[in-house]
Parts: C-alpha cells; structure tokens; sequence
C-alpha cells in the first residue's frame, strides 16, 4: 500500500482563515492525504495570509523559509487575503510554487497535481476580486473546545483604511439551512461551543440595506439566523463574533439577552471615539450609536462582557482628537479593547490622506489604550468575583489546572480536580491572578 502523501497548514490571520484553513484540511483529508503539523515534513505546506498586518510580506516569506529547511523538495502553496491582493510579489518569493486568490483557494487539490519544482516564479492562479460571487462554507475543527463557523464572506462597505474588500470581494453569505447543518455536523464532532464568524457578519443575507431602512425586509438576516442557531439543542453555546455597530440590531441585543445558548458577549468595532475620524474612515456610524449599543446591551445584560475595536493614528488624528477617543472609550462600559496603529495600505484613501501622524507618536498612542484596556478589563473581573459561572473548561499549560471561559468571557484557573476538558460546570469566582491574566476559581 502507498504511503500517503502530507500536507501540513499554517494560518495568519483572522478566526475567518482559521475556519477555512481547516475545509482546506478537509479537502486533501478526503482525496487520501495526510495532515500533519507545520513544524514537521511535508510533501505540500500550505500557508493561508492575511492583508490586516503591515508585516504581511516578512511574515510570508519567513514562514516559506522555515518551510523551505524542512523540506527543501516540498511544494508551497500561499493562497488567502495577501494572495489576492499580491500575487505576483508572492509568486517572486522562493520556494514558493503555487499562489491561489480568493476565487481559487477552495479548487486547491484542482491545481496541486500540476505542480514541478522547476526554477523560476510561483504558478498564479488569482481572478479578478469583482468576479468572486460564491459563498462558500467552512468552520474549524481541531484540539479546540469551540469551533468557528463561517456564514458570510466579503464586504460592501467602503472603509477608507481597509484592504479586505479588494482581497475577499463583496458580501455573500451562507443559507440559513446550510449554516444550521454545518451547526449539527460540529455538534456531532463533540464540540460544545460554536462561534459564527465572517467578514461582516451582521450584513448576513446582506442585510444592510433592511437594517438602515433603504428596502423591505424579504429574506433572511443575521437576526433570523441567530434565532434558527438558538433552536439546536445539540449545540452548548454559540458566541457571535465582530459584529459592525450598526448592524447590531436591538432584537438581536433582546433575543440574546433571553437566550440559553447564546453567550451574553460581544465584540464591537468602534475604529474612533471621534466623530471627525469616523467620517474620515467612512464608518457608517457616529460615537452616539456607539454609546447607545453599549447601553443597550448593558440594559438587557448588565453583566455582558463588550470587546472594542480601535484605530490609533489614522492620518489627521490630532492629539485633541485622541484624547476625545480616549475619554470616550473611558466613560464607556466596555470591558477590554484591541487596540491596532493605523499603517498605510496601497490602494486605499486613506493612504493619499493628509495629516500623517508621526510613527513614534502612533505607538504612544497605542500603549496609551492598551493601559485603558488592562484598567477595563480588570475592573470588569473585578466586578464578578464572589459570583458563580457557568465555564466550558479547556487545556492549560500547568497539567494541575484547568482553564476556560465563562459564559460572559472571563477567563478562568481552576485545579484539574474540579472539572474536565470539554465539559461545562460551574465556578465560583475567588480572585485575580498574580498577573491579572485571569480569575482564580473554585
């Protein structure tokens, strides 16, 4: 019997490319390959980009090289965001052999059979963005407890900082039946949490237009689907990640509020807490909105916990405009920000802006909010202990304890002996952590 062929995976990126890195694996699964880990051989290493970081490039061709002294008669194969937006300059990289674009990645076993190890540039396979018009599904499956379903893909709007549209295309989503079945299939796998994921989430069923009154609601939304989601009994829990402002509609605040399976957690790109700044970016919303999301998740669940997206030195911002930011996210009831320093991308508006903040200064600004976000995050542990929670308990890296997630996104220590993987329980919340990284359970 032949030994089969291995493939190995490596993702940068987003719980989006996590998802359909895993459908990739799928795929080569079923036509007889083996999967095994990016840091072992491999016939074919396959690394999925991402555009989001400004290293895309270093990071792409360090891991081809690491690949490269593994393996050196191993074929490479780049595909993702990155690739859709650069593949010519991927293709120059050595040692790569195949370069997929947002419309060829899921026909990857399509072209590997093709692939020689003759010297020269990388094969292209990348459309044009504007003719990628499919949806296709895929979730993530691996040592993980929880499992991300993707259910919409590309995006309509036209942030003046934001490459993804030219790289993923415009918005299309999943079916509601489609997205439930996928739902029962992990369920089966034995995985007790699903989060539902995509580019613009809340745009489900392309929903934008419904949302902000332009036509009559007709199909399904990102609400109906949550709704659906709710009525799987197989599955423990469902989170939903980042979802646009808004979007984020006040029955779909009530229904989760109400809801068994739906955690009361949500992440919510906020980008500026200035309004100038928003306007610049071509956010689709003023802070006002913002504030009044916050405050309405907080009435419905006033122990929810609230994510926050920030852009810091995004070109104009003044020293007075970061610290109207700053103060607002400080009045605010969120609980942890990621904060990220605006860097220049080709072919986007906000490149050509004038104002251009200092790099420095960008990164003052950066470790400014990263401060804030520890004080929120902190204050908002703080504010639970001496209560119970429902967790789901995962590995952690001292064998004689247990970590997790509460059902409100605190993390969580607990002794082995209190629980299993994989397994939800209750926790009673005693104190933080030396480093504050977590809550101490019993």
């Amino acid at each position: 019997m032949a030994t089969p062929r291995t493939v190995a995976f490596h993702t940068l990126g987003c719980k989006l490319n996590y998802s359909e890195t895993s459908a990739l694996a799928r795929l080569f699964e079923s036509s007889g390959y083996l999967p095994v880990k990016f840091e072992e051989e491999a016939d074919i290493y396959v690394l999925n980009t991402c555009s989001v970081t400004e290293q895309a490039d270093r990071e792409c061709r360090k891991i081809v090289r690491q690949a490269m002294r593994r393996q050196p008669d191993a074929f490479v194969v780049v595909t993702g965001c990155y690739a859709q937006l650069k593949p010519q300059e991927i293709a120059d990289i050595p040692g790569v052999d195949l370069v997929l674009g947002a419309g060829e990645k899921f026909r990857i076993l399509d072209y590997v059979d093709d692939l020689s190890k003759a010297p020269g540039k990388g094969m292209v396979r990348a459309g044009e963005v504007r003719d990628v018009n499919t949806f296709t599904s895929s979730f993530s499956f691996g040592d993980r407890t929880r499992s991300f379903l993707k259910v919409q893909d590309g995006c309509d709007y036209k942030c003046s900082f934001c490459t993804i549209p030219q790289a993923r295309g415009a918005s299309r989503s999943d079916t509601v039946e489609s997205a439930i079945a996928n739902a029962r299939r992990i369920a089966e796998m034995g995985v007790k949490e699903i989060v539902l994921t995509g580019v613009n989430l809340g745009d489900f069923g392309n929903g934008t237009a419904v949302i902000e009154g332009e036509r009559p609601r007709k199909e399904a939304l990102f609400a109906d689907l949550v709704q659906e989601m709710d009525r799987l009994e197989d599955v423990s829990r469902f989170r939903i990640s980042s979802i646009e402002p808004n979007l984020l509609t006040d029955e779909i605040i009530t229904f989760v509020g109400k809801s068994a399976r739906f955690m009361p957690h949500f992440h919510l790109p906020l980008q500026s807490g200035n309004d100038k700044q928003l306007r610049d970016m071509r956010r689709r919303y003023k802070r006002e909105l913002y504030a009044e999301r916050v405050a309405s998740i907080k009435k419905h669940m006033p122990h929810a916990c609230i994510g926050c997206d920030v852009i810091v030195g995004f070109p104009g911002e003044t020293e007075a405009d970061f610290l109207e930011t700053y103060q607002f996210i400080q009045s605010l009831e969120v609980s942890y920000l990621h904060v990220f320093t605006y860097s220049e991308r080709a072919n986007t508006p906000a490149a050509e802006m004038p104002g251009i903040v200092p790099v420095e200064e960008r990164r003052r600004r950066n470790q400014a909010l990263r401060g804030l976000s520890e004080m929120k995050r902190r204050a908002f542990y703080q504010q639970h202990l001496d209560t119970t929670r429902p967790v789901l308990f995962e590995h952690h890296k001292d064998e004689q304890l247990l970590s997790g997630y509460t059902d409100n996104y605190i993390k969580i220590e607990v002794p082995v002996a209190k629980g299993h993987m994989n397994e939800i329980g209750t926790v009673q919340l005693l104190h933080l952590s030396p480093d504050g990284e977590s809550v101490c359970c019993a």
